[in-house]
């Protein structure tokens, strides 16, 4: 007889959906498989396995993975959802900066709230990357500087970009600043639908 995965009670499908969910957790916080190694201990074939599929995970290996995302054991296996209306929203912390993901499926544009405490101001940082980037700004004054562009965006002010561009954003003083960003990683756009520009509609 063959031994039960758990097929049946949903198990099994849970397990075979954690190697995705490990590797998505693991891009979001832009992590190579050599950093998550040394901090978890886990052998770097060992985790490539993980995510691919081709290793079962089991508790032990599971544990330390949680801790290192900063997530629960629940929230790593994206444990299916109780019936319960509430969106129960993952902040994930990167230095000062908090990051609230806005969608849960895998691929395509990915949305995120970001906040920048006050206080939290630094010298600038320009980094370039795969993707495509739109930022809105909800509240306070975000600094952007997009190459050659050094930007004071207001509150209701959109920037976007090709993140190959040189870039790097922060508050653009000593308040806080909230913003949200939808963001591409293969160069996927927002696609924007707007009514016919003023002049068309008169004429």
């Amino acid at each position: 007889m063959e031994p039960n995965d758990g097929g049946d009670d949903g198990l099994g499908d849970t397990l075979r959906a954690v190697g995705p969910r490990l590797r998505a957790l693991r891009q979001e916080r832009d992590t190579t498989l050599a950093d998550l190694s040394a901090v978890t201990g886990i052998s770097v074939s060992t985790l490539s396995r993980l995510e691919s599929g081709a290793r079962r995970p089991s508790l032990e290996l599971l544990l330390p993975l949680a801790k290192a995302h900063g997530v629960t054991l629940d929230e790593l296996v994206d444990a299916p959802p109780t019936g319960d209306p509430r969106i129960h929203l993952r902040p994930v912390t990167r230095g000062t900066m908090t990051m609230i993901p806005l969608t849960r499926r895998p691929g395509g544009v990915q949305a995120y709230k970001l906040i920048l405490p006050a206080g939290s101001r630094r010298e600038p940082e320009l980094k370039t990357h795969e993707g495509y980037e739109w930022l809105y700004v909800l509240n306070g004054r975000l600094r952007a500087i997009l190459g050659e562009h050094d930007l004071i965006l207001a509150p209701g002010e959109v920037v976007e970009f090709d993140t190959r561009l040189p870039h790097w954003f922060g508050p653009a003083g000593d308040e806080p600043v909230e913003f949200l960003s939808l963001f591409g990683a293969q160069g996927e756009r927002a696609h924007l639908r707007a009514g016919p520009r003023r002049d068309e509609r008169d004429g």
